[in-house]
């Protein structure tokens, strides 16, 4: 097996761990003291990303975008993940779902997001479904008699810098099926303006992970929707989100990578130059062994989220090959932070220090893009199902 980055990959990796060190960190203080991105400092971002190429890296060359393979956006989330998740993710990758726009939803969605003059967010988590995306309530009824249009209602929550968004990929029930397990809802996803008439925005809960990208809220009564803001076939919106999830399950994992990276140094730093008992702290096993682990462990999630990124440029990735790396790189990413808080000691929890941030962090990767348990569950049917369990 070759385990070589390409001249080309070594080169995206410094130009990305370059952008990270002078153009993000300085402002991660800002950031996190205000729990919110000025917005300002969101243009100077975007600006100098689309300038320095790295802007909808993910998003097909002939379509503007940096036509990057998945093994190589691995390398650019992992980078990314050393900083701020409120300012990294102003380095727009679009969601991949917006290749599916055509004719017109190109012009209006998709290239505009490529380009940084739209922003997309995706609406698919509801107060009474969050896993099981099936039974959620938001409802866009078609209305043959008014210029084959849909009327959606209903609510989202835990949607994601929505705030910043111009346009949100709306997942909503259209219909009913029969399954073995009884009626199941048909999903449909929607382009959806947030500024149509009928949509409001509103801010969530503040969350102790990642202080400056917001969780929202989004309301929809009676919007109108023309069929042409359809994305892709009525009732085929589940398949539309199963072919997101994946990737976004490997950009979890790469930014967990990135982040355990950054808090293995740091810790390690400290367990170099802290000193107790007329020496570095180190040198003590109660130290030294649980930075043996720490290292393993991020080696070895670094090593799944690559093997599933080059499955997935070779068509042969599968739902278990993104789910064991979503699994095992965010659970190693708790592991590190709180071993990391812990060699730190008192002063791991004190704000003066990052290590509490990326303890705090830490917790939302476990649980957002399909929580450890989901993952589990993905694994085990795929284990299982062969042998008709």
């Amino acid at each position: 097996m070759e385990f070589e980055l390409t001249d080309e990959q070594r080169m995206i990796v410094d130009t990305v761990r370059r952008f990270v060190t002078t153009e993000l960190d300085p402002h991660a203080d800002e950031v996190e003291e205000l729990d919110d991105v000025p917005p300002e400092l969101a243009r100077h971002v975007r600006e100098k990303a689309i300038r320095a190429g790295l802007y909808a890296a993910n998003m097909p060359e002939e379509l503007g975008g940096g036509g990057l393979d998945a093994v190589s956006m691995t390398l650019v989330e992992r980078e990314l993940g050393k900083t701020s998740f409120a300012l990294q993710m102003l380095v727009a990758r679009p969601s991949n779902i917006l290749e599916a726009c055509e004719g017109e939803q190109r012009t209006r969605y998709l290239l505009p997001a490529i380009r940084g003059e739209r922003h997309d967010c995706l609406a698919m988590t509801e107060p009474g479904a969050g896993s099981d995306v099936r039974s959620m309530r938001t409802r866009a009824v078609r209305q043959s008699g008014d210029g084959d249009a849909y009327i959606l209602n209903g609510t989202k929550h835990f949607i994601s810098h929505a705030d910043m968004a111009d346009f949100a990929i709306v997942f909503t029930a259209t219909g009913t099926e029969e399954t073995p397990r009884g009626a199941k809802n048909l999903i449909t996803a929607f382009l959806v303006d947030l500024d149509a008439p009928g949509v409001e925005v509103r801010r969530g809960s503040r969350c102790v992970s990642h202080r400056g990208y917001h969780q929202c809220e989004l309301a929809f009564t009676d919007v109108r929707l023309p069929a042409g803001q359809r994305l892709g076939a009525e009732g085929r919106g589940f398949e539309l989100m199963g072919e997101w999830l994946g990737a976004s399950r490997l950009q979890v994992a790469a930014t967990s990578i990135g982040r355990a990276r950054r808090v293995l140094d740091l810790t390690l730093g400290w367990a170099a130059e802290r000193e107790q008992f007329g020496q570095p702290i180190g040198r003590f096993q109660g130290v030294s062994f649980p930075l043996a682990d720490m290292a393993t462990e991020l080696e070895a999630a670094e090593l799944l989220t690559l093997r599933a990124a080059w499955k997935q440029d070779q068509g042969t990735m599968t739902d278990r090959d993104a789910a064991m790396a979503k699994l095992y790189a965010s659970e190693a990413l708790g592991r590190i932070t709180d071993q990391a808080l812990q060699t730190f000691g008192g002063m791991g929890l004190m704000a003066e220090l990052p290590i509490e941030r990326y303890w705090r962090d830490a917790r939302v990767e476990r649980i957002w893009d399909g929580t450890s348990e989901i993952q589990r569950h993905i694994i085990s049917r795929s284990l299982l199902r062969p042998l008709g369990a």
